[in-house]
């Protein structure tokens, strides 16, 4: 029997989760939500119905797990714990330091309602973390290091829009080769931002626009970009479509650590990913960790989960003998 999967919101993500449903035959897509005008959405499954997020409610015995797709980081705090009163549900918030207060709010509601709710599951916040833990775990003595990109920031890229005078822009993330050498060697350094990351902006400028106001608004823009090199270039929207259309991301995780009764022995432990497609590859996590929500749910678990709180077998259609057979 499939466990069966609605979605709440659709755009990126929500294509991803489709993608990725596709791949898993114990999952079957049943219904998805939008604040829109359900008629005005096409999704890309043939013969699932498109429905507006007030009904459902109404659908909670026909939908085993809800994968939360909010538009923003104001959407998730809202409604996880909304729909954890109806359903298995699991989202990708991302907000590292406001997950303890959202873990809260969302855990009261599935305690209540007798749910699985699964939260900030993706690669930063999820796999990166998981890989963060399990280093710390091994060599407790060291230090930690995370590295993102070459990748876009989709946030970043949203607040060079909002300055007067873009008609568009995108933004990268880019890890200073120099500091990530640096910490492979061993050397455990101590680096600031500025250290660890660069930010390459290219922009189309609006006609007539006062272009060097605009480099200098967003090289000073506090929490984005003044606290690191930052390089502006203006291209035509041309440009922009033919050459930054797509949505890449990854990056690294290193722990440099050190073992021995003199500490005379230095270890690196490094996870890294190069993603083509930032949601997808989100999205294909997300359905891993939806599967593990419902068999959990099944189990009798409920309350608020992390990605720390899963055990791997969870996350795989494949059976306990087979995973002992190939995998360990």
């Amino acid at each position: 029997m499939s466990i069966r999967v609605g979605i709440m919101g659709y755009g990126n993500l929500g294509r991803g989760i489709e993608c990725a449903l596709k791949q898993n035959a114990d999952m079957e897509l049943v219904a998805v939500f939008t604040r829109r005008d359900p008629s005005s959405v096409k999704i890309l499954t043939e013969g699932v119905g498109v429905y507006h997020v007030d009904e459902a409610p109404n659908m909670k015995d026909k939908i085993d797990v809800l994968i939360m797709c909010g538009g923003s980081a104001t959407d998730l705090p809202k409604q996880t714990k909304e729909y954890a009163k109806y359903f298995n549900v699991v989202d990708s918030f991302d907000t590292h330091a406001k997950i303890p207060e959202h873990f809260a709010a969302v855990d009261e509601a599935a305690q209540a309602s007798g749910k699985v709710a699964m939260i900030s599951v993706g690669w930063d916040p999820g796999m990166f973390s998981l890989n963060r833990l399990y280093a710390n775990a091994i060599l407790p003595n060291g230090s930690d290091y995370t590295f993102w990109g070459k990748g876009v920031s989709q946030g970043h890229s949203d607040a060079i829009r909002r300055v007067e005078g873009v008609a568009n822009g995108k933004q990268y993330t880019v890890p200073v080769e120099e500091a990530l050498e640096r910490v492979r060697s061993g050397e455990n350094p101590e680096l600031s931002t500025r250290d660890k990351h660069t930010r390459e902006c290219y922009v189309v400028a609006k006609e007539g626009a006062d272009k060097a106001k605009i480099e200098a608004e967003i090289k000073n823009m506090p929490n984005y970009f003044a606290d690191y090199n930052t390089s502006v270039t203006f291209i035509t929207e041309e440009e922009l479509q033919r050459d930054h259309s797509g949505i890449p991301h990854g990056g690294f995780v290193i722990r440099s650590g050190k073992t021995g009764w003199n500490e005379e022995n230095n270890h690196i432990i490094e996870y890294s990913l190069k993603l083509d497609s930032n949601p997808e590859f989100t999205a294909s996590v997300i359905v891993a960790y939806a599967r593990a929500a419902y068999r959990m749910y099944k189990e009798g678990q409920k309350g608020c989960k992390t990605v720390f709180d899963v055990a791997p077998a969870y996350l795989s259609p494949v059976s306990a003998e087979e995973l002992r057979a190939h995998l360990l």
